[in-house]
């Protein structure tokens, strides 16, 4: 029987380019997808689109004097240009801004409406920009942090002291759109019940179901089943680009309702496509296939830490309460950082696809990030020095030597044919094959449970043994021996197999790599898993060479041309389409450094005790997105307990033994975490990110800073 499967990932939104930490997610699924597509038993399809609607893509569109619809055209474009640079291989990849997108968000509103009794209105309080005549959503609002004061913070939470709280409290707030002084607002909102007792009931078992979600994942579900489901916001008021409410003039769903009903809308649109082949069954019988409530089939979403709330909670719920099936799992997986920092644009990290692309080989990042991902939400860092000789060292110095140490014999001594398969056998040569299929097992398991760092340590493993096979046989002493002739050939042919099933192996991961090899080979179309046990009996094409070493100075360029982009672009940290979002809606032009506070008096400034600390430890609070726990030791054997908000810029470890300034005098606050007994002092700007302050060389814990 055919195992059928459905796979998404996150979609980008159409409001900048594709970076580095987007391709953690795309490239995750595209190995995990290119595996089960080489099962014999197994239909796969890979689908996702460009995020299209929302208040950021129609402000972006006013500003370049173009309308919505020309913007979303050319970044999809753009997108799609970059995902095929890197072999990301959708089998759609469509738009939200679709046809089918507006039927299925319309049609699921209507059940979740009138069948589900899930939809209610409430009238609520905004605020509502002045001149530009529109509702700012909570992220489109600036000002003083109510908890800690600190300047410049988003309208609903805090990126320094970690607190949430309304817009409404933020002191002294302005409209990130314009500047203007924000005036609250009343207006009618539409609400999905996810507070509803049904939707508590199911969502409680549906997270709690195994292999629905990570255990990190469920884990953290619980944390917010304890501190209350709240109903959900679906509506927007115009203007706003995306699709109407029906029956609801000038409201439109919240670009969350739509989005993730944008991965029906591409398989829809797949259906319709294939459909028209002949023989394949209409596109409304496929669609039912792999939606409908009751399904056989299998949906898996990819996805980034961040987005868990919508995912884990909204988006089965929507599902469940609308007639459809719900996914079989959702993948989160971590952030990215360069170097152990967030990326930047000041030193040079903050890639682009395009810009890796002009200075590099796709696939050295393909298998950097496979080498690195095990299936967790553990964040991964891309290490430059050590991407440069993993690369060099495991593919060109040991996998692709494999075939050129053997083929030019091959060619030369045999007339590019492979010794036949009854006169290959050595006990030597039995042996290497029975250890290099063993494996297959152990390496499928890890590509299925996406512990991609697992088979790569393996098939490593195994290319070492293959080497050493090579080594110890010398061919190269062997064709300078007549009467070692046939044992030249069982060698080099024997290489070559090995290869092959190294190849297999690693083709999810490099498939460029392995079409070449196919074709070196003359193996193409018979390099699926199926074939692991197949011996080439045919004569191979001539060597080409496969891929060449990484110049440490390919590196160095790409980071000297990426310190020279400083257009805006989405938060690097996140591979995902909410917080790209998020930054993108506050940061108009002029508004990226904070403005001066209002004048204090010398006095005012005397009341603050700044001193020298040092951090003798660091540890990630668990259940907080932001926040790192910090133990501070400020002199005379005193130490202090400080949450930080900066989990985004720094790794624990990375901080413990390092000197900083804190605010030594705050008053201590009670958080849910525990007791706060003081503030880290750290700066932000242009450059995107948190750096703690740092004193000279010589400071001492206690210090007091004037």
């Amino acid at each position: 029987m055919t195992r059928k499967i459905l796979v998404t990932s996150a979609l980008p939104y159409a409001n900048g380019s594709i970076h580095l930490g987007h391709l953690v997610e795309y490239i995750q699924t595209d190995i995990w997808v290119r595996f089960h597509k080489m099962q014999a038993d197994t239909q796969c399809f890979y689908v996702c689109a460009d995020d299209t609607h929302g208040t950021p893509i129609m402000l972006r569109a006013e500003k370049e004097g173009i309308s919505p619809e020309q913007l979303i055209d050319r970044v999809w474009n753009e997108h799609t240009s970059d995902f095929s640079g890197f072999h990301i291989e959708f089998d759609n990849y469509y738009s939200t801004n679709s046809d089918e997108n507006k039927t299925l968000a319309q049609s699921i509103y209507r059940k979740l409406r009138d069948e589900a009794k899930l939809i209610d209105t409430k009238i609520i309080e905004q605020f509502y920009d002045p001149e530009k005549e529109m509702f700012l959503p909570d992220r489109f609002i600036k000002g003083e942090c109510p908890k800690c004061h600190a300047q410049d913070q988003y309208g609903d939470s805090c990126e320094v002291c970690g607190a949430t709280y309304s817009p409404t409290d933020l002191i002294n707030p302005v409209s990130a759109v314009s500047g203007a002084k924000p005036v609250r607002k009343e207006s009618e909102h539409y609400f999905f019940k996810l507070g509803d007792d049904k939707c508590k009931a199911f969502l409680t078992k549906w997270t709690q179901t195994p292999g629905h979600l990570q255990a990190e994942a469920s884990n953290k579900m619980q944390e917010w089943f304890e501190s209350g489901l709240n109903n959900w916001d679906i509506s927007r008021d115009a203007p706003y680009f995306g699709f109407e409410i029906p029956d609801a003039p000038g409201k439109y769903f919240y670009v969350w309702l739509d989005a993730p009903i944008g991965y029906m809308a591409s398989f829809m649109n797949l259906a319709q496509k294939l459909s028209a082949v002949s023989g394949q069954p209409s596109a409304e019988t496929m669609f039912d296939e792999f939606w409908k409530e009751g399904s056989s089939t299998e949906l898996y979403h990819f996805i980034g830490k961040d987005i868990l709330y919508f995912h884990a909670l909204f988006w089965p719920a929507t599902l469940k309460f609308s007639g459809h099936r719900t996914p079989t799992s959702v993948f989160a997986h971590g952030f990215l950082t360069v170097n152990g920092q967030k990326m930047s644009k000041s030193r040079g990290t903050f890639i682009t696809a395009e810009s890796y692309l002009q200075h590099l080989n796709p696939e050295y990042l393909r298998y950097y990030y496979a080498a690195k991902l095990n299936g967790s939400m553990e964040d991964i860092d891309l290490s430059l020095e050590d991407f440069t000789a993993r690369v060099n060292s495991d593919l060109v110095g040991k996998y692709v030597n494999i075939a050129s140490r053997a083929a030019g014999f091959i060619h030369k001594r045999f007339e590019g044919r492979l010794i036949a398969q009854e006169e290959r056998r050595q006990p030597e040569e039995e042996e290497l094959e029975i250890i290099l299929l063993g494996s297959e097992e152990m390496i499928a398991r890890a590509y299925t449970e996406r512990d991609f760092s697992r088979a790569i340590r393996e098939i490593m493993r195994l290319t070492d043994l293959v080497n050493q096979f090579v080594d110890q046989n010398k061919p190269w002493e062997l064709a300078k021996k007549p009467e070692q002739e046939k044992r030249l050939h069982q060698v080099c042919s024997e290489s070559l197999n090995a290869f092959r099933i190294l190849t297999i192996y690693l083709k999810p991961v490099l498939p460029q790599l392995a079409a070449k090899v196919e074709q070196f080979l003359n193996l193409e179309g018979k390099m699926g898993w199926q074939d692991l046990k197949t011996y080439p009996a045919d004569a191979i094409n001539a060597y080409e060479h496969l891929m060449t070493r990484i110049d440490p100075k390919q590196v160095e360029a790409m980071i000297e041309a990426n310190k020279a982009t400083l257009a805006p672009a989405a938060e690097p940290h996140s591979q995902a389409r909410h917080a790209e979002k998020q930054v993108n809606e506050v940061q108009p032009a002029g508004t990226s450094i904070a403005p001066i506070a209002e004048t204090i008096s010398i006095d005012d400034f005397s009341k603050i005790d700044l001193r020298i600390a040092r951090i003798v430890n660091a540890e990630h609070v668990e259940g907080a997105d932001k926040l790192l726990q910090l133990t501070l030791d400020i002199g005379e054997g005193k130490t202090r307990n400080v949450f930080a908000g900066i989990k985004s810029a720094y790794a624990p470890e990375k901080l413990i033994g390092r000197m900083t300034v804190m605010v030594a005098n705050l008053a201590p606050r009670k958080m849910k975490f525990g007791l706060s007994e003081g503030m880290v002092l750290a700066a932000s700007g242009d450059t995107p990110g948190l750096f703690i302050l740092s004193p000279d060389e010589g400071a001492e814990p206690g210090m007091r800073v004037k």
